[in-house]
């Protein structure tokens, strides 16, 4: 019987690949999305979902389990960038990428696990990112709402062992996706204390994200992890050097990394 797979934030980029390529290969794939009224081109059905909203969240998982009677892997991979810095970010988007990046994912897990206790069986993949293994200037709101995520992962994965069900992390690095596009960008604004050094960090970060590896990277290993039988903790998906910084964080003095850091962001 070919497994249901649920995933958010599926009309674009990471989310949209992965389920592709899961339908390829055979899978039955749902995806969602805020509006899928404008999507044409989906190979997959994608239901109608608002990760900010619970009840949102709970209608689009009732869907899916009507449609085909269980739920057998759900991706967690609906996000939001944003960049700036934290003295100049304005609170309500801050909010909003915690209500993003990691109160809808527990939503999300929250709503799935009955049913998965149920089929006794599940897994939930969630997409973290590599950026939440560190504090990174101009990037600290993401990184602290993507490392919360790994948290939360690593705490509720013991939780819900007993009951056959399975969760893991996946960190990409940078890929090449539409996520600039929709990242909250806190202007650069004229005379400020952060107007130069936060002006070229910007246009770097735009650089990585359009010279980024190919999304495919990534719904290859999504699709090696739903195989294996007792997923790790967490995976690392991106460049070398992106994946040996968390190691280098875990190995260095604090002030040495910091450095590090500093001098790689030419700040």
């Amino acid at each position: 019987m070919s497994k249901v797979v649920f995933i958010t934030g599926a009309s674009s980029g990471i989310g949209k690949s992965i389920g592709e390529f899961l339908h390829s290969k055979g899978f039955v794939v749902y995806g969602s999305s805020r509006n899928p009224e404008r999507i044409t081109n989906s190979v997959f059905p994608l239901i109608a979902l608002d990760v900010r909203n619970k009840v949102s969240i709970q209608e689009a998982i009732a869907v899916v389990i009507m449609k085909s009677g269980r739920v057998d892997v759900v991706i967690n991979n609906a996000g939001v960038g944003i960049t700036g810095p934290i003295e100049e970010i304005p609170t309500d988007e801050i909010q909003n990428n915690f209500e993003t990046n990691l109160f809808g994912p527990i939503e999300v897990m929250k709503s799935v696990l009955p049913q998965m206790r149920i089929q006794k069986s599940g897994l939930i993949i969630n997409i973290t990112s590599i950026a939440g293994y560190m504090g990174l200037p101009y990037r600290g709101i993401y990184s602290a709402s993507k490392g919360a995520l790994e948290l939360i992962t690593e705490a509720l994965r013991m939780e819900v062992k007993s009951f056959g069900i399975h969760i893991t992390n996946v960190a990409p690095g940078d890929f090449a996706t539409n996520i600039a596009a929709g990242r909250f960008h806190a202007p650069v604004i004229e005379g400020s204390a952060y107007e130069i050094p936060y002006g070229k960090t910007l246009k770097e970060l735009d650089t990585h994200v359009d010279s980024g590896s190919n999304p495919i990277e990534i719904a290859t290993a999504i699709y090696a992890i739903i195989q294996t039988p007792n997923p790790k903790i967490h995976y690392k998906i991106g460049a070398f050097m992106q994946k040996f910084s968390i190691v280098l964080k875990r190995i260095l003095p604090d002030k040495l990394y910091e450095k590090m850091l500093m001098n790689h962001y030419k700040i």
